[in-house]
């Protein structure tokens, strides 16, 4: 089922002749019945300049502004009226409503389990418009419903791609480092999933994402602790490089050191750049070797 644009003409001037043809036909009447002698041909015309009129006041159709109306005769879909307005279109036909406006479906706050296998609780906004009335009409039942629980799908199935944090940056993608490329992978997934609606999406973001209560405190635990691994493994790689900066620079001033007094600088160096405390020093009033 594809949207067309349906056969209509403005109301304004269907309008007044509806009420003319309204009028005179009851005018017609009410003089022949009032009159000594009647004409039946009178009385005819009048009736039908009074379905005339019935007939074109069924055809009016008010189309307000980012609204369409769907229109169908006897159960055949004949198009769609977009542009606002007063417009006449086939008489006896049925006229549905349709929003074109921008909406917003927030999610619920979903348990699902991430690619680790970890319970955590995630929730999203999804921003979509309709595009193709006959389709959300006609191609799905309440296409808003149907918004709602494909969105929910589309999350839940994001949600299992990714884990909820990594610390090593060439790992991937996480879902909480990574938060703008797990909605633009979202709004890709669930386009494909709503195109059958005429639905469009205009953008998806996360709004909710935490660990499940009963893992949280755990959890923490382990960030935690995987945050100062990393943090440590950086501060290991920095104090080695200007550990080594330091050497070169001794040598390149023409200060040698043997092997015993390199080890010695790099411990020191090493232990006075990783500690988390700042260093004491210490004064030796001998010599490396007594």
């Amino acid at each position: 089922m594809r949207e067309k644009k349906a056969l209509y003409v403005s109301g304004y001037l269907a309008l007044l002749i509806a009420i003319v043809a309204g009028v005179g036909g009851a005018a017609l009447i009410i003089i022949q019945l009032t009159s000594t002698v009647v004409s039946l041909f009178s009385v005819i015309l009048g009736l039908v300049f009074i379905l005339i009129a019935f007939l074109m006041l069924t055809s009016f159709v008010i189309v307000q502004p980012n609204e369409a109306k769907v229109i169908t005769f006897f159960g055949t879909y004949i198009g769609t009226i977009i542009e606002s307005g007063l417009w006449m279109a086939l008489p006896l036909t049925t006229k549905s409503t349709i929003s074109l406006k921008v909406r917003n479906f927030n999610s619920q706050k979903l348990k699902v389990n991430d690619a680790e296998g970890n319970p955590v609780e995630i929730g999203a906004v999804v921003v979509f418009k309709v595009v193709d009335t006959a389709k959300a009409t006609f191609d799905v039942d309440h296409y808003e419903r149907f918004v709602e629980i494909q969105s929910e799908t589309a999350i839940r199935h994001i949600a299992a791609q990714y884990p909820y944090d990594i610390f090593d940056e060439n790992n991937g993608i996480s879902l909480r480092g990574n938060a703008d490329e797990v909605a633009a992978e979202l709004l890709r997934d669930l386009q494909v999933r709503l195109e059958v609606a005429g639905v469009k999406l205009i953008e998806t973001r996360i709004t909710h994402l935490a660990y499940a209560p009963e893992i949280a405190s755990a959890m923490l635990q382990r960030q935690q602790a995987m945050a100062i691994v990393a943090a440590r493994q950086k501060i290991v790689e920095g104090a080695v490089g200007m550990v080594d900066a330091a050497l070169r620079k001794l040598e390149e001033n023409g200060i040698e050191l043997d092997s015993e007094r390199r080890a010695a600088m790099v411990n020191n160096l090493m232990v006075s750049i990783v500690s988390d405390r700042a260093a004491q020093p210490v004064i030796n009033t001998g010599s490396l070797y007594s």
